[in-house]
This record gives C-alpha cells, structure tokens and sequence, in this order.
C-alpha cells in the first residue's frame, strides 16, 4: 500500500506497545480491500496521556484511536460522551474526536467482538452455563455481552473477589432475566469457559482455571492471542474440550472498530486474513 496525503490513520495506544497483534490484521485487511488507510501503533506510557490525547485531535486526517492496556480506564475523563457499554463497565477501547460537538468520543467492542467472534465460529451462548475468568477492562465489556445472550448462568471469577461481586451486581440490574454471580474458577459442570484475562501472554503466566476440572466438550476460549494455542487451550485440548482462539475475539473488534470510526472495512477481509499469526 502506498501511503499519501490522503491515508487516513488509525492509532493504537498501549504501554508496552510490542505486543499488539491488530496493526497486523488491520494493515492486511485494508491492504487485500484496496483502501488508503493504516494502522499505527504508539507507545503511550501512562504519565503522557492527557498530553498525548490532547495533541492527537488536531490531526485531522486520524480516524480514531484503539485503546488498551492500560489506558482503557484511564481514557474515560478524556471523552465527552459514551457508548451504553463503554458507559456501563466504566471502559473504553475505541476513540473517535467529534468535531462537531468537539469532543472524544469513547465505545467499547470487547464484549461485542468476542461475541461475533463466537458466531462467526458457530458457537452460541443462549441457554448456557458460562464461567467468565477475569473482570478488568475487557472482562467487563466481555461479562455484558455474553449476558446480553441470555446464557442459562453467568459465573464471574476474579483474582479480587470484591471486583467481580461489584460486576455481577451491575450486570443483574442491566440483565434481571439472566441468572449472574460472582464464584471461584473451577470450571468444572460448565458448557462454557472464557478467560477473560491477561493470563496465557506470557509462558510463566499460571493457568487461569485449574484445568484438570475441565469437562470434555466444553467450549474454552480465549482473549489472548499467541502463535499457536496459549497454555490454557493446550490443556483443553488434552481434555478434549472445544477449542476458541482469541484470534476471533480480536476479528469481532476489528470490524466493530472500523465501523464506528468510519472506515468501511468488509467483515470477509478480515475472516480471510486469520490464520496462525
């Protein structure tokens, strides 16, 4: 792809920055439609990023920002109005500056993509028993999606016990028909896991379900993305569980993303382009 005058940009912010997978993705799939736009990445560190934020706006040729760890909290004071779930979980992974109403604007696709991500493999969460591991940023957005597919019940587990009895209590008011709790992280008796967490990105992370309780056909998934499976899906696979790489929660955000910051990027491009990374 040529870049010119008129590529519009899209930034990437995070601290560290090496280990972002979707400038990859994004990049191939802008590149395999024929459009003039890129994904950069930057390195924000936490101290610089009301400077920063308060410099991006003026580019005018910046379609928005992806945001993640760990500015996702952070970002919430910069924004002048709110998606309903960046609004409900108190989290923000996409900006985009209004310049009408001159302001950010802050959404939040984590849920929303690894729930397409879900359907795209064929997969569904009506009527299901799910365990969610982890109430962070994602795991916030991810615990309002899956309850948004009335799941028979909604187990939230967190290292801090406190944070995900505090989720589960948000959640019941936003889904009163969907039976949602706080629990520990055996996984045992459920149709469906999530590891909502950051654990699995690196090879000394502890397991984030003691694996050994798996049941064999239950759907594990992941929000981590490596080369090959994390620790967690290798383990599923042994117990013959149904395996769900992030890689496809990563697919549902790139096309929400570019959706809301007016990036017409087709949902084929992008299924084409996931394969091993």
């Amino acid at each position: 792809m040529q870049i010119d005058g008129n590529t519009q940009l899209v930034g990437i912010i995070a601290s560290p920055i090496a280990h972002v997978r979707t400038p990859q993705l994004f990049n191939a799939c802008v590149a395999r439609q024929g459009l003039n736009a890129i994904c950069v990445p930057l390195h924000v560190d936490a101290a610089e990023l009301s400077v920063f934020l308060a410099g991006a706006k003026a580019a005018r040729n910046l379609r928005g920002l992806v945001v993640t760890i760990p500015h996702k909290e952070a970002v919430l004071k910069a924004c002048g109005e709110l998606s309903e779930t960046a609004r409900l979980v108190g989290s923000v992974n996409a900006m985009r500056f209004d310049r009408e109403k001159g302001h950010w604007v802050g959404a939040n696709f984590d849920g929303d993509g690894f729930v397409a991500g879900l359907h795209e493999r064929g997969h569904v969460l009506a009527g299901k028993r799910v365990l969610q591991v982890g109430a962070g940023g994602a795991g916030k957005s991810m615990a309002y999606a899956i309850a948004r597919e009335q799941p028979a019940e909604l187990v939230i587990h967190n290292r801090s016990a406190d944070k995900a009895a505090e989720l589960a209590a948000q959640l019941k008011k936003a889904c009163p028909s969907v039976s949602i709790r706080s629990g520990d992280s055996d996984p045992a008796g459920f149709d469906v896991v999530v590891n909502a967490t950051a654990l699995g990105l690196r090879d000394a992370d502890t397991m984030p379900v003691p694996t050994e309780q798996l049941s064999p056909g239950t759907l594990v998934c992941e929000v981590v993305v490596r080369d090959g499976d994390t620790d967690l899906l290798k383990a599923a696979r042994e117990r013959d569980c149904l395996l769900h790489q992030g890689q496809w929660m990563l697919y549902g955000q790139i096309v929400e993303i570019a959706r809301f910051m007016g990036v017409p990027l087709e949902p084929r491009h992008v299924e084409r382009m996931l394969g091993p990374f």
